[in-house]
């Protein structure tokens, strides 16, 4: 697998110019590579890419993958992010979710996490059948106790096929419940700014000088190169992914083919992607950008979609920008669907 992803960064190294300026080891299990494993990765990037000077290099990790001696080997990587999965401090949350940890492994991890490193991102799940406000409150304060930077915190969804889905079928479990999230939703917003995060993006929340610079990129439609099984890239007009077969994959690039298909994308689609990510985040939708990279035309037909929300008062214009009011954050899927342009 690590040959493979080598033999693809390299096929696939005209495709970024510009500086590389975030890495981020996502998906999977990043956290199975070595030290070494990963300097070799991040010496072909720099090889065969132009990387800036202080690039922040992530790594995704769960609880049980991280022992003591696993943080004190990645501290003296180049890594200088961790995002880590906790979901939640509460046995019974985790086992609902059918997650490997337990609370003590949370626990655990986020201690000896927080020695080795400055930069941390943990993941927490909110919207669970069972979980009373009171726990969810208890876990939002047990992180704040770990004086993490970030925090990325989302609805549960229940996919297809999984075991959640069959127990919630079954009768086993409950379906989650809208009303429950929003309530939900509300108390994290209430508590992280309480304790100084910004919410930059409906789900992601931060202090000064703790965004995650990778996330933004892809909030603010920078172009993008996704590496490995069923990594995704964007390029600015067209989105590319790769298969997900791991054997077919690197069959593949044995072959010095790449497993990729690619998606070329309509005017509206780029403008409708905008929407969507710009209405997420505090910088919202650039009136000027829309302008200059498609016209007065689509301009015009984006404020005709804006108008009966800017008018209910969920969307607001600042410094020629389209923002959604953060009351509304619970809302902005609905919002930014009907904003999307079908075709001018």
């Amino acid at each position: 697998m690590l040959s493979a992803i080598k033999k693809e960064l390299v096929l696939r190294k005209k495709e970024i110019s510009d500086y590389v300026e975030t890495i981020y080891f996502g998906g999977g299990t990043p956290s199975l590579l070595n030290p070494a494993e990963i300097e070799d990765i991040l010496n072909l990037i720099r090889t065969h890419f132009q990387v800036t000077k202080d690039p922040e290099i992530t790594l995704e990790a769960n609880p049980d993958d991280l022992s003591k001696q696993k943080i004190e080997d990645l501290s003296r990587s180049p890594v200088n992010r961790l995002s880590i999965g906790v979901q939640s401090f509460s046995d019974e949350d985790l086992s609902y979710m059918n997650r490997a940890h337990n609370s003590k492994q949370a626990l655990r991890s986020m201690e000896q996490a927080s020695k080795w490193f400055d930069n941390i991102s943990m993941d927490l799940i909110y919207g669970l059948p069972g979980l009373s406000e009171e726990r969810w409150a208890e876990n939002l304060q047990c992180t704040f106790d770990f004086k993490v930077g970030h925090i990325s915190s989302y609805a549960l969804t229940v996919e297809p096929k999984t075991a959640l889905d069959h127990f919630i079928r079954t009768g086993k479990y409950k379906a989650p419940s809208d009303a429950l999230a929003e309530r939900h939703f509300k108390i994290l917003q209430e508590h992280t700014k309480s304790k100084d995060y910004i919410q930059y993006e409906i789900s992601n929340f931060g202090k000064k000088g703790y965004f995650s610079r990778h996330n933004a990129s892809y909030w603010k439609g920078v172009n993008y190169l996704g590496i490995g099984p069923s990594a995704h890239s964007f390029d600015g007009s067209r989105r590319s992914w790769n298969i997900t077969n791991n054997a077919r994959y690197i069959k593949s690039l044995e072959k010095d083919r790449l497993p990729s298909e690619i998606e070329h994308l309509t005017v509206e689609d780029r403008i409708n992607e905008r929407i969507m990510t710009g209405i997420r985040t505090i910088w919202g939708i650039s009136i000027r950008d829309i302008m200059s990279d498609f016209g007065e035309t689509y301009k015009e037909a984006l404020m005709k979609q804006a108008k009966k929300h800017l008018l209910a008062g969920s969307l607001y214009i600042e410094e020629d920008h389209l923002i959604l009011r953060p009351d509304k954050y619970f809302l902005a899927d609905g919002i930014a669907s009907d904003m999307f342009l079908i075709k001018v």
